[in-house]
């Protein structure tokens, strides 16, 4: 499985995207792949860019030979997950929401504006403004954490 994100997320990459996720069904018949723009380009995913990934995949898969029934490409929406240690960076400022592996004093579920990633003694700790306060979590014990869309 390793090999092929690697492959997924090169070939992204060389069309110019960002592979944000990538999920595989039980059996592997299913790819979905969820790509977005690098930080500092303009503008959103949309049909055209997801057309061009799946084309690119659709060949590289058959050279590989890898054996799937469907690939889905597409952006990982308003309330883009947050997979790498980059991305806690990048959307510094954003509201987030953070499922903890292990609750801390009885909680899980955290809501909060993100104000990044920092380094203390080899670890990545999150830092989240709650309720006018800074609280920080190891990266490592972080479940899940998506953007919360603003309308």
């Amino acid at each position: 499985m390793a090999q092929l994100v690697e492959l997924i997320e090169k070939t992204v990459i060389g069309l110019g995207y960002e592979l944000v996720d990538f999920e595989i069904s039980p059996r592997a018949r299913l790819l979905r792949v969820f790509i977005d723009r690098p930080e500092g380009s303009a503008g959103g995913i949309g049909v055209d860019d997801c057309s061009t990934v799946s084309h690119q995949l659709t060949h590289v898969f058959t050279v590989e030979n890898v054996d799937y029934d469907r690939l889905e490409v597409s952006s990982p929406g308003l309330d883009r997950p947050l997979t790498r240690p980059a991305d806690y960076q990048r959307f510094a400022g954003q509201e987030v929401q953070l499922k903890l592996r292990i609750p801390l004093g009885n909680q899980r579920n955290f809501s909060g504006v993100l104000e990044g990633l920092r380094e203390d003694g080899g670890a990545s700790l999150v830092c989240l403004r709650v309720d006018g306060a800074t609280q920080e979590f190891a990266l490592d014990n972080v479940d899940r954490a998506r953007l919360v869309p603003k309308f």
